[in-house]
């Protein structure tokens, strides 16, 4: 079936052929047969053409007919040929070659082009670029197929780090605003009394601090009433507390809000904080001991600056040796009472007598509380004595 259908085919490219060559040489007809014959005609073709068409498709039929097993043939045995010069050749070779000639294939088209308004030679011009360029270009990628093969796996490596990190990049924008947003969703509600005692600034300056600051309206509110006091106390402790806020705003890099909702329904400003605290789901810094346990009780999560303190406070234990000045006395008879840098008071057994004299203490016991911690102490001497 294939034979025939390649027959069939032969024999119309030939008969196209042989009709085009005649049609080119109808002058030479028109003089064998005479000028004056060859003026007749039909459908608007001379006899000349129409005797030449004719004449030139039977002949190229004729000849691609008889001719055509024999071409078929030799195209099975050059395609059969092709066929196991391409099995001898490893793929990238073959892969290589064809790019080659594709790459020399588009120089040819594009040389041609320019070439092609030359008078005669303009039309065949194309045609020796597309053979000369398109074999160099086989022949020149098959010699540096292992350059070209690194070259692209390094493209391809490329490729492949881009396209995996620009994701990541996106990850990690996305991670770090929703972290900022996690920061500033983290509320720290600050009350009166932990802004007056100032030490809050010195938190955040360290760092220990995350999330936004939230100041309400209320509180800033009631700062605002203690500073205006015809007491001197209490305004100075008013507008300690103003710098205080002052100072984290624009010494820090804290988030600072300030929230205007003020519940109209409850008198109380510690009230007010621990229903704003539960609204925004944050946690309120304090260091009064009884909103400590009145947020505790309805869940609001609370950061005592006083524990932090404790916390943080050098460990003592009973039977170390410390050196105290003793400066006041006791609430029990005979005992004296101490400080340590920190304000840690110490209750001094029988230091009454060593009043204003720095001595040396051995502990004997350390009460933890909410409050702070206490340390009970008795003179070194005294316990010499009685060991």
């Amino acid at each position: 079936m294939l034979d025939r259908v390649l027959r069939f085919v032969i024999t119309i490219l030939m008969a196209i052929v042989g009709l085009m060559l005649m049609r080119m040489a109808s002058p030479l007809v028109t003089l064998l047969i005479g000028a004056e014959f060859s003026q007749m005609g039909i459908f608007g073709m001379t006899l000349t053409n129409i005797l030449s068409v004719l004449f030139g498709a039977i002949l190229g039929g004729a000849l691609g007919f008889y001719s055509s097993p024999w071409m078929i043939k030799k195209l099975i045995s050059f395609s059969v040929w092709v066929e196991a010069q391409l099995n001898k050749m490893p793929i990238h070779d073959v892969i290589t070659g064809a790019i080659g000639l594709a790459i020399g294939l588009i120089i040819a088209n594009l040389l041609g082009a320019a070439f092609s308004s030359l008078p005669i030679v303009g039309n065949y011009v194309p045609v020796i670029f597309s053979i000369v360029l398109g074999y160099l270009g086989m022949h020149i990628t098959l010699q540096k197929r292992d350059e070209i093969a690194s070259m692209m796996a390094g493209l391809v490596a490329l490729f492949t780090r881009l396209v995996r990190e620009i994701p990541r990049e996106r990850d990690k924008e996305k991670d770090k605003d929703k972290q900022k947003k996690s920061d500033k969703s983290k509320y720290k509600l600050l009350d009166t009394s932990v802004i007056i005692d100032g030490r809050i600034a010195d938190i955040c300056k360290s760092g220990f601090i995350e999330g936004t600051l939230l100041i309400p309206v209320f509180v800033l509110e009631e700062l605002q009433h203690i500073a205006d006091s015809a007491d001197l106390l209490k305004r100075n402790r008013g507008r300690r507390g103003l710098d205080v806020l002052n100072r984290i705003q624009k010494e820090f890099e804290m988030f600072v809000e300030i929230d205007e909702r003020d519940f109209e329904d409850v008198s109380e400003v510690d009230s007010k904080l621990i229903k704003l605290a539960q609204v925004v789901q944050g946690k309120i810094i304090t260091n009064d001991y009884n909103l400590n346990k009145v947020a505790e009780l309805q869940g609001v999560p609370v950061l005592n600056i006083n524990e932090l303190s404790n916390a943080v406070k050098p460990v003592v234990i009973p039977g170390e040796d410390m050196i105290v000045c003793v400066v006041k006395d006791g609430k029990e008879f005979g005992q004296g009472v101490a400080y340590l840098d920190d304000g840690t008071m110490i209750v001094v057994e029988g230091g009454k007598k060593f009043m204003g004299e720095t001595i040396e203490v051995v502990v004997t016991s350390v009460l933890q509380t909410a409050a702070g911690r206490m340390i009970f102490a008795k003179p070194k001497t005294a316990v010499e004595k009685g060991a």
